[in-house]
């Protein structure tokens, strides 16, 4: 699994078109919050991390799916 969020590779950048509005938003909110506490030299207060089991991977889902029909054409 790589960092989506550092290297955004062609499957990458389709996988994040495909997301739902909310995902999306979600997203870059996580982005933005990460960028701003690292500016500020700061940690995330521990009752806002996320817990292992509400952990989502849509975007590595989305981009995985998306890698695996651009093999199987490449194989037709």
């Amino acid at each position: 699994m790589r960092d989506d969020t550092i290297y955004e590779d062609e499957d990458v950048k389709e996988a994040i078109r495909r997301l739902p509005e909310n995902l999306y938003n979600d997203r870059m909110f996580r982005i933005k919050r990460a960028l701003d506490l690292s500016l500020k030299h700061q940690i995330l207060p521990k009752e806002q991390w996320t817990k292992y089991e509400e952990k989502k991977t849509t975007l590595t889902l989305t981009c995985g799916m998306i890698l695996l029909k651009s093999l199987s054409k490449s194989l037709i």
